[in-house]
This record gives C-alpha cells, structure tokens and sequence, in this order.
C-alpha cells in the first residue's frame, strides 16, 4: 500500500532530524560504553551484521557489542537452546552474553547505533525490525509483508510488555498492522512508547 508523498516526506525528514541529534547524544555515550566494552572484553566496540529491509534490499546493521567477540561462530551450536519460535534466535539466559551486555540490552543501549543508519537512509526510527537473511530465507508469504516498508529502530512488536513471550506469527501480525495503518500519529505514539520500554528496562 502506497502512502501519501507527505508522509513519506515528513517521516524522512523526522528521521534525518532525529537521528543528527542522536548523533550528537551518541558521543559521550559511545565513550562510555566503548571504555566498559573493552576493559571486560577486548575486542570491538561495535557489532556489524547483514540484515534486510525494504524490498529485500541488504545493509550492515551498527550496534554495540554486547556478546563476546566469536558469538556468531558458536550460534550453531546453540541452536538447540532457541527459545523462540519461527526463524528468529534468541536465548534468555545466553552465554555468549558479557555482563555489560546484559545491562546494555537490558536498557536498548546496544542499539543506540543504529541512529547512523537511520542518518543513511538504511532504516526508519519507526517500521519492523530489519531481519537477518538466513531468516528471511524461512519466511512464508505472510512473514515476506514484513519487507513491504523500510526496517525501523522500534515497532509495535518492541513495545509489548513481555515482548519475547510472543510467537513470531503474533510478531508479523503487529508488523502487518503498522504497515497497513502507519501514520504519523502512529509513528508518534509508538515513539513515546518506546521511551517507556527504555525507562523500565524492559529491552531484554
């Protein structure tokens, strides 16, 4: 479904605004978190991974690391411990995790990055969270709507309580809904939201 060229325009251009001053925000926090990062667990400060947005089209997602340096390269083995279903891979208690991993998932911290690719144009700060290919490649019809729009930092999905308790079909049926009634009012109110998730450090 086409939106409006004022819609369009607006939300690209609350984007650029939002992610220059979280740019900005970004700094002394990078300088933090990158000095705790490194003192548990030297390695990068930053985690770059390949996920989809918009049409399939691929870009390098920016986060924090928050697992230690060879976590992709033990995910295989882990495989059997998945407590999600459908496509999507996540343990509660995973050990790949560092302690001020924990805390920065805990709090969203670790995605704070992700405001450059809102800045590039990669991602929206508002529309279903960009998956990774490999899951993508699972995806049934239905799911496949979820690459109708551009990926966003935060959506319906990441803004229901006990979020991660949902199944990935409750999870597409939220992205769905955003796609077929996102509106600026919509984008607004998930926004605010998302500040409330942030505040209760419900992020994990």
């Amino acid at each position: 479904m086409r939106k409006s060229f004022f819609y369009s325009f607006v939300k690209r251009l609350f984007d650029i605004v939002a992610a220059f001053c979280g740019t900005i925000v970004l700094i002394p926090i990078t300088i933090i978190v990158g000095l705790c990062i490194k003192i548990e667990d030297r390695g990068p400060i930053f985690f770059k991974q390949e996920r989809l947005t918009k049409d399939g089209k691929p870009f390098m997602l920016i986060k924090f690391r928050s697992m230690v340096v060879n976590a992709e390269a033990l995910r295989d083995s882990l495989e059997d411990q998945n407590e999600m279903d459908g496509p999507v891979f996540k343990i509660k208690n995973d050990k790949r995790i560092t302690k001020v991993g924990h805390f920065i998932r805990k709090t969203s911290i670790d995605e704070f990055p992700q405001v450059l690719n809102v800045l590039k144009g990669d991602i929206s700060v508002v529309g279903p969270r960009p998956p990774l290919r490999r899951e993508v490649e699972q995806y049934d019809e239905k799911a496949k709507r979820r690459l109708e729009v551009k990926g966003g930092l935060t959506c319906l999905w990441q803004i229901q309580p006990h979020r991660n308790t949902l199944t990935f079909d409750q999870w597409v049926d939220l992205d769905i809904e955003y796609i077929e009634n996102r509106s600026l009012w919509l984008d607004l109110k998930i926004i605010l939201k998302t500040f409330k998730v942030l505040f209760t450090a419900q992020g994990e």
